[in-house]
């Protein structure tokens, strides 16, 4: 009787323990790098703990309001007032980025990169290309660009997506930017979204009907840094991850 309450007492134990990794899910692996990553040359840039490697946009120090680090994800929290934009103290070259987000319900938010924190005497510190994060389906700010110019995983203001395949609000979707020279693309949950070559003929005029046409040479810079936006609404980030191409 005792080796039957024994083995079922162990039972109960495995399936607890099992339950709660399942319920952890994914969270057991957030913010690592695999052994292959870490021999591709995968740098993560955020560890799910600390702020160390971002700061604000322009005072050069990290919010005290505005985000949070919660669950191993940086979250933008407008219930605490604003915090600004944040950047990486690295600046990037070529490279291909993946970072994990997840938006509210209406909510609008965007991973910028080609950020000079320094142009114009930081009068322009957020500004870059823009991979639109949006709930297009439920955003009631404003009235988004009828040719999707605005919408999720677009180039904001610029290109419109194709092959938007989107999680929806309050789940996880995986957004990838790679850039190779002149030569640059945007993916959703793997799917290829935008494709462009900036510092082109083609990419000015493109830029000249937009509001960026005041902002000079922009998106050519050679080098910048990975911007989140703060714009009011809910979002999070997490695995964000780069590595640099040769």
């Amino acid at each position: 009787m005792k080796r039957v309450i024994y083995v079922f007492a162990a039972l109960l134990v495995f399936l607890i323990t099992e339950n709660n990794a399942s319920c952890q899910g994914s969270k057991l692996t957030d913010n690592v790098l695999t052994a292959k990553e870490v021999k591709d040359g995968w740098k993560l840039l955020f560890d799910g703990k600390t702020t160390e490697g971002w700061m604000n946009a322009k005072s050069r120090s990290f919010p005290k309001a505005g985000w949070v680090i919660s669950d191993g994800a940086f979250r933008i929290t407008p219930e605490s007032g604003s915090g600004g934009d944040i950047v990486t103290t690295t600046k990037y070259r070529d490279f291909e980025l993946s970072i994990d987000f997840m938006y509210g319900k209406g909510a609008n938010s965007g991973i910028k990169y080609f950020v000079d924190t320094d142009i114009n005497n930081g009068a322009l510190a957020s500004i870059g290309c823009e991979y639109q994060i949006i709930d297009d389906k439920n955003y009631t700010e404003g009235i988004l660009d009828i040719k999707g110019r605005q919408n999720l995983a677009a180039l904001y203001d610029i290109i419109a997506p194709v092959n938007v395949v989107d999680n929806g609000a309050d789940h996880w979707n995986t957004a990838k930017i790679i850039v190779r020279g002149s030569q640059v693309q945007q993916w959703l949950n793997g799917k290829k979204t935008v494709d462009y070559e900036r510092g082109t003929q083609a990419w000015r005029d493109m830029v000249a009907l937009t509001k960026f046409k005041t902002s000079p040479g922009f998106g050519e810079v050679t080098e910048g840094r990975i911007l989140l936006q703060e714009h009011g609404g809910i979002a999070s980030f997490k695995n964000i991850k780069i590595r640099a191409i040769k």
